[in-house]
């Protein structure tokens, strides 16, 4: 099992929902952690949260769509914590349109940031793992929209699907220097974006009705399955699905 305890962990969207909740995994497990988003309030109150855990926890302003900027805080991890072990891949936004009334601007805006900003956090932790030759492993979020359509979400279930596929590549590529790379595909989470406030009753209770389960998950639930990826040398190019059942319909 890899030892999660004294590792170094790098969460981008890391100060809310399934970020914020996967940062106070790995900080109870005994991992030194950088959070990172694009606002820095927000970011100020994660660490606020956080370091009632631990101390080993800071926050740093990434804009995932910048490349140098995904260079930068790897590079800020390393200079503080003294490695890289594990990456997590976590910013997103969200936009709905179908495919012909959607902008082309708003679709390379969310691509951006949702593929080929998961494509800049594998190169560059990878790269960065490689020198350390300990290994590492690499999590990214996707999501059950990578593998259904919706005729509201074009640029998303682009991006979503391209990171499932974008996994398997970087998981082949990278195996022979023990760099494990898998993908969380969670359903539909209850965080800040999702619940009645945002989306209405009704619109809450149809997103419901599509899980058999009969609930929405957890951001916590989610974490777990970070934790697992992580943690389970064995596994790698994995697409895990978390999604009370929704795909298996």
């Amino acid at each position: 099992m890899f030892e999660i305890k004294g590792k170094t962990a790098v969460i981008t969207g890391g100060t809310s929902g399934i970020g914020l909740a996967t940062a106070e995994a790995f900080l109870k497990k005994g991992a030194k952690v950088v959070v990172a988003g694009r606002n820095e309030q927000r970011g100020a109150a994660a660490l606020e949260d956080l370091k009632k855990i631990s101390d080993d926890v800071l926050f740093r302003k990434t804009d995932t769509s910048d490349e140098q900027d995904v260079k930068a805080l790897i590079d800020f991890a390393v200079e503080k914590f003294g490695s890289l072990d594990i990456m997590y891949n976590n910013a997103g936004i969200g936009n709905a349109a179908p495919v012909d009334q959607m902008s082309g601007e708003d679709f390379r805006k969310l691509i951006s940031i949702n593929l080929t900003g998961v494509f800049y956090g594998i190169k560059y932790a990878a790269l960065q793992m490689e020198k350390q030759g300990k290994g590492g492993a690499i999590v990214s979020t996707s999501s059950i929209e990578g593998v259904i359509g919706d005729p509201n979400l074009p640029a998303y279930n682009s991006a979503k699907g391209g990171v499932n596929i974008l996994t398997k590549s970087a998981a082949l590529a990278l195996a022979k220097y023990n760099i494990r790379v898998n993908t969380v595909n969670p359903g539909y989470i209850l965080t800040g974006m999702v619940n009645e406030k945002t989306m209405g009753k009704e619109g809450l209770a149809k997103l419901v009705s599509l899980h058999p389960l009969g609930r929405l998950g957890k951001p916590e639930e989610i974490a777990h399955g970070v934790v697992f990826l992580v943690e389970n040398e064995f596994t790698t190019g994995l697409n895990l699905y978390i999604d009370g059942g929704y795909t298996a319909q």
